[in-house]
């Protein structure tokens, strides 16, 4: 179907999904741009509709393939004019790619975890942005799951989706209270990981090739006393310049990475293959 007016019903729908109170109602999300898309769908997500324009496409031979992969999968699709894409698009410079599709978040309750998880527990992150980078950080780590407690950020915000460049398709997120967090990871046995300026240890000198939960506070108070008190590991970062903290995104990566680095050493993870250079692939968007 073709779409040549901006005040399509179905144009309008996408721009009523940037809002969190829409994306709760529907239980629907955006997904935009071509790196997004295609992780997606590589993930097994199924689009119930995908809005496209030529127009935008950065010139390659790859979109096609993204509305072709939708459409088989039974997504409804929707060619658009320039003037009607950029009306929906959610990026400044968009590629011409959006899908429309379900919520990704699952129950605390279905959560299957491998032997050693390492899992990612956010409590009350505020910017979705930095909720992305953590998933994106979360993806490259081969984190087991990403559990977001008293979430104050939508999951599903556009926002997400685009700062974790579409990886949050690749982790589990789970969604729940603090309180059934904890109990959920003491019942089986996981090491929960909380960094504070004020610890004794460096983040380097606990053991962290177990069953190990990280949780991370929000940006600007950092974990509460629930999280604090019921850590077994409490660490710092150590900090050489006037700065007393860093961004959480920035924490959580080096934390998860000396998790990596413990599991590599120890034999639970393999060493990633070497990727030679051969200079700028045709989607470094």
């Amino acid at each position: 179907m073709e779409i040549s007016s901006p005040s399509n019903p179905k144009l309008k729908y996408v721009v009523k999904l940037r809002s969190c109170s829409a994306r709760e109602e529907s239980g629907e999300m955006i997904v935009e741009g071509y790196r997004e898309c295609r992780r997606a769908l590589d993930n097994g997500y199924r689009p119930r509709a995908i809005f496209h324009c030529p127009d935008f496409y950065l010139k390659n031979e790859n979109e096609p393939s993204i509305v072709d992969d939708c459409a088989k999968l039974g997504a409804e699709v929707y060619t658009c004019s320039k003037t009607c894409f950029g009306k929906i698009a959610y990026k400044e410079r968009p590629d011409g790619l959006l899908m429309v599709g379900p919520h990704v978040s699952v129950k605390l309750s279905d959560l299957k975890l491998p032997e050693n998880a390492l899992v990612i527990v956010t409590e009350a992150i505020e910017k979705p942005g930095n909720l992305g980078t953590i998933l994106r950080s979360a993806d490259a780590a081969k984190v087991a799951a990403v559990i977001v407690c008293d979430r104050t950020t939508d999951i599903h915000n556009p926002n997400v989706v685009r700062a974790s460049t579409g990886t949050m398709f690749s982790v589990p997120i789970v969604e729940s209270t603090s309180e059934e967090a904890l109990a959920f990871l003491k019942e089986r046995g996981f090491s929960v990981l909380a960094a504070s300026p004020h610890a004794e240890k460096l983040h380097f000198e606990v053991n962290l090739t177990g069953n190990v939960a990280i949780a991370l506070g929000a940006e600007q108070y950092g974990l509460t006393a629930k999280w604090m008190d019921g850590a077994d590991l409490r660490v710092r970062i150590p900090m050489l310049g006037l700065a007393d903290s860093l961004n959480v995104s920035a924490a959580a990566t080096i934390l998860v990475y000396e998790a990596v680095r413990q599991r590599i050493a120890a034999g639970l993870d393999k060493v990633p293959a070497f990727i030679p250079w051969h200079g700028e692939g045709k989607h470094d968007h």
